[in-house]
């Protein structure tokens, strides 16, 4: 038997009639059309799946969607400012070369958002911690943590290594 649940996704108000058994993952794809989530190891290991809940990054397929009831989700269609705009974070994964088949990559983008959110400056140990339940099989991470990086340095210059009073200074310099 289906239950209304009523949630924010995304800043848009919605009612999702949901299995009392199913996952958030599989309400969010399934019943709100929102595909960009992944369903990758659906036992919460992977990581592609992460959405933010109430400004914490979680596996969706480990959260009951009757749990979900009230909640402010944001997903990886939820990042984007406008619809003819990428986020910072997704234009350094394009621009690092971060994402390869570009299947976890909505994973990466949600839990980068959160960490950057409560940390601007992150050092690479607190990405690397962050990141740290996401899996990709294509890449060996540096390039998705440089992104990360330069995600941080271009949302506060005065938090670049490289930077002097805000004004970026290049390695070459």
């Amino acid at each position: 038997m289906r239950t209304v649940i009523k949630l924010l996704i995304n800043d848009e108000p919605r009612e999702l009639a949901v299995e009392p058994h199913s996952t958030l993952l599989d309400a969010l794809r399934n019943d709100a059309c929102l595909t960009g989530t992944k369903k990758g190891c659906d036992v919460g290991e992977c990581g592609s799946c992460t959405v933010i809940i109430d400004g914490q990054p979680m596996n969706s397929c480990l959260v009951l969607a009757p749990e979900a009831r009230d909640c402010h989700v944001i997903t990886i269609e939820g990042v984007q400012p406008s619809p003819d705009t990428v986020h910072m974070l997704q234009e350094q994964f394009m621009q690092c070369g971060a994402a390869q088949c570009g299947f976890c990559t909505p994973g990466f983008v949600m839990m980068a958002k959160a960490l950057l959110e409560e940390n601007p400056h992150p050092t690479r140990d607190e990405i690397r911690f962050a990141i740290a339940g996401n899996i990709c099989r294509c890449t060996g991470y540096t390039k998705i943590i440089e992104a990360i990086e330069k995600t941080a340095e271009a949302m506060d210059p005065t938090g670049c290594a490289y930077c002097t009073d805000g004004a970026h200074v290049s390695e070459e310099a």
